[in-house]
């Protein structure tokens, strides 16, 4: 019965993160308008949130092996609705990115925590059982998030958005306390790399900051400076893990072809795919007069169309391995970025959003099993979850230098059509990159011996 406990917080748990990722975004024009804010203001709503998970997530899951798996899920689910609270309470935008910032670090804790809970829980056959459920639900709740933040926010309010996540947080927590067992890993060395967890934060930090601040075009020494510093302190980053007796990030594990080329993969896809669907919902409020409600659901194609393809694609690598379908998904994830720069001021949503929403899902559905499996299968088997770890990371951080990087074009535009119009194009240039690393980084003959492999 315990076990069906962990479930059920491990689900609610990623819910909130889930939802959160996916709703903030629909409620960002509501939010520029009522709180008088800049772009680049805007942009850290996300950012900040973005900045902490990305550079802690690793060191969460750690601190969870060493302290305790539930311990360290709850911790982080309480700072995030005590920070979702503040949220739905800041007076003004320098409040609600200060919350935000906090509910990453609070998301830093939680998320690696519920896969881990339900790892220690499980034994070998139930496990993968349970993980499907919890993939499942997850996705629904990813697939949701835009409608829910769209609704909320034309309803109600934009403050609504942060503050459902505080009755699921007390649920969670009364869960948590009453039916779920503690669990750890006694064989984990309690060593916690301090240093590397602050530089990438520093080191994200300043780039990011540098980017936003070269919006509309204000190419300034301080700005460029800054961006360079953040770039030196994540090359110094780099040097620290690989000279540390317990890295947050294990460098050895690049020395696999096949890992390298993968998070290159990811990094390129997902500065594309983090960065386009940023500015979506300006263009579909601002530009279009969509309600929230109506941009929250004009995603939901590209969404859908991933999580009903995830188990077929997920047959597929085993039938043909990863490589072929990974450089497909990129391709057509980059048509789908080109379907996305083709809308002007108007036009019907049939003919405009809905099939570049349908192009970009079916490249997910390509895309998102395989790289998953390549991950996993181009390390040792013991190494698996720490490979997962840092791929995971990789994308995050990809989104958050995306959404930087190409607000400099969609800000620097003559027009916020024009610029997104623009952004597009970079985005879909970044997925043919992506094909390209895929087509070079996984030889041709490692599709039939990786599908030989699978099948015995």
């Amino acid at each position: 019965m315990k076990i069906a406990w962990v479930l059920i917080a491990a689900i609610l748990g990623s819910a909130m993160a889930f939802i959160d990722s996916t709703a903030v975004n629909v409620s960002l024009p509501v939010i520029q308008r009522e709180l008088h804010t800049t772009a680049g203001q805007t942009q850290w709503v996300i950012e900040g949130y973005a900045l902490f998970l990305s550079a802690l997530i690793l060191l969460g899951g750690a601190l969870g092996d060493i302290y305790g798996r539930k311990r360290i899920f709850a911790i982080g689910i309480g700072l995030f609705a005590i920070a979702s609270l503040a949220c739905a309470l800041a007076g003004s935008i320098e409040a609600l990115i200060a919350a935000r910032c906090i509910q990453g670090i609070g998301g830093a804790l939680a998320t690696p925590g519920s896969l881990s809970l339900l790892s220690a829980a499980y034994d070998e056959q139930s496990r993968g059982r349970a993980i499907g459920l919890w993939s499942g639900f997850s996705a629904l709740t990813s697939a949701l998030g835009p409608v829910i933040g769209g609704w909320l926010t034309q309803d109600f309010s934009w403050r609504y958005v942060f503050l459902i996540n505080v009755p699921i947080a007390i649920v969670v927590l009364l869960i948590l306390a009453l039916r779920v067992p503690e669990s750890r890993d006694e064989s984990a060395v309690r060593r916690i790399d301090v240093t590397g967890a602050t530089l990438a934060t520093l080191g994200l930090a300043l780039l990011v900051y540098g980017l936003i601040e070269m919006n509309a075009g204000r190419f300034s020494a301080p700005a460029l400076g800054v961006a360079v510093a953040g770039i030196v302190v994540l090359a110094l980053f780099v040097l620290a893990e690989r000279r540390a007796t317990d890295p947050m990030v294990r460098c050895d594990l690049f020395a696999s072809r096949s890992f390298s080329a993968a998070n290159i993969y990811t990094f390129l896809l997902y500065t594309a795919i983090g960065g386009s669907l940023y500015f979506i919902p300006f263009v579909l409020i601002n530009v279009h007069h969509y309600t929230p409600t109506a941009a929250g659901g004009a995603l939901l194609p590209f969404i859908f169309i991933m999580v009903i393809s995830s188990r077929w694609s997920g047959g597929l690598v085993a039938r043909i391995g990863a490589r072929t379908p990974l450089i497909a998904g990129a391709a057509l994830a980059a048509l789908g970025f080109l379907a996305f720069a083709l809308p002007g001021n108007d036009g019907s949503y049939w003919t405009t959003f809905f099939p570049a929403a349908t192009i970009l899902g079916f490249g997910g559905a390509l895309f998102v099993a395989p790289l998953t499996t390549t991950v996993m299968g181009a390390v040792p088997v013991e190494h698996a979850g720490v490979a997962s770890g840092i791929n995971n990371a990789v994308a995050r951080t990809a989104g958050l230098i995306g959404i930087a990087a190409l607000g400099i074009l969609v800000t620097s535009a003559g027009s916020y059509v024009a610029g997104f119009r623009g952004a597009m194009i970079v985005s879909a240039l970044l997925a043919f990159a992506a094909g390209a690393v895929a087509a070079r980084g996984f030889p041709p003959h490692a599709d039939s011996r990786h599908a030989a492999i699978i099948r015995g």
